[in-house]
């Protein structure tokens, strides 16, 4: 649980200075999102005169759910304390429900930008999830569990071979995980144009401890993401329950260098592509749907062949 919550601002800081790099600028220190946490928590927290108490227990319910999702994804290891419960239909139960807070965070107090940011989120998220349960009911007709330690093990195992339905469902993880984490070309996540912003929309309200918290969250959101590629479909230096120190050690390594490259692939395709229109998503998460779909299909037909 410690190692998602120190990795996951590095992960975003370490985003943004590829993509400043790739830009020809500067940009930010790599340990800027530790400043920014840091003086997110220091200052006084603003709350509007008609905010009610759910406005102010939000930002803690997202947090908590979104870390404990995070930190059930095998990441150097498998087998871990609670590896029990790392089951893929939990996480996405976890982060549903987050979701669901934070919508409701930005109908609460009842400004426009928050209603809109809500409305697209839900919008969203109608789609996102059913392509998501489409990728999982893939993977576990695979794999035979839906337990991550279980299908990591097996895609290690050279039972898996090449199989065309694996390609397509890990298209169509990426195109969810892109559309969650509200990254280009679904969202900006550096943008403030009002017109155009779904999470941050939902958000303005907050400040200080709580917006640090809403930050940190999206922040392990992301790595959550990148982890659970990283787990499924390129497991490569995972170690087992019985490892020793030098396998953990290769494991860490491993891991560091898996979110290096999801971090440096993600800057590489936010900066050649723009950002789409919002009345366009449905067609992008439909198009995940559609090969999460084909991929159970091609598996079906395969088996039956």
């Amino acid at each position: 649980m410690l190692l998602v919550l120190l990795l996951s601002p590095l992960l975003a800081g370490f985003v943004r200075k590829v993509k400043a790099r790739l830009q020809r600028r500067i940009g930010p220190p790599l340990l800027q999102p530790y400043r920014d946490l840091a003086r997110l928590l220091r200052k006084e927290v603003v709350l509007a005169q008609n905010a009610s108490w759910l406005f102010r227990v939000i930002p803690y319910i997202i947090f908590a759910g979104t870390w404990v999702a995070a930190a059930l994804i095998p990441t150097f290891r498998s087998g871990l304390l609670f590896s029990w419960s790392a089951d893929l239909i939990a996480i996405i139960a976890l982060l549903g429900s987050a979701r669901f807070f934070l919508a409701l965070a930005g109908l609460d107090v009842g400004t426009s930008f928050g209603g809109i940011g809500s409305s697209r989120e839900v919008m969203i998220a109608s789609l996102a999830e059913p392509a998501m349960l489409m990728i999982v009911f893939t993977l576990a007709l695979v794999a035979g569990s839906t337990q991550l330690s279980t299908m990591a093990g097996y895609m290690l195992s050279s039972a898996v071979g090449l199989r065309v339905s694996l390609g397509l469902a890990v298209i169509a993880l990426i195109m969810v995980a892109i559309a969650e984490n509200a990254r280009i070309p679904v969202d900006n996540p550096a943008t403030h144009l009002e017109l155009t912003m779904v999470h941050e929309a939902m958000v303005l309200e907050y400040s200080g401890r709580h917006l640090a918290l809403i930050e940190l969250s999206a922040w392990l959101k992301l790595l959550l993401y990148v982890s659970l590629i990283a787990c499924l479909f390129a497991p490569w230096g995972l170690a087992g329950p019985e490892a020793d120190s030098k396998m953990l050690a290769i494991g860490g390594v491993a891991y560091l260098a898996k979110l290096a490259v999801g971090g440096v692939l993600l800057a590489v395709f936010e900066t050649v592509i723009a950002k789409m229109r919002v009345f366009r998503v449905p067609q992008f998460l439909g198009a995940a749907l559609m090969l999460g779909l084909l991929a159970t299909l091609l598996l079906f037909v395969s088996r039956s062949l």
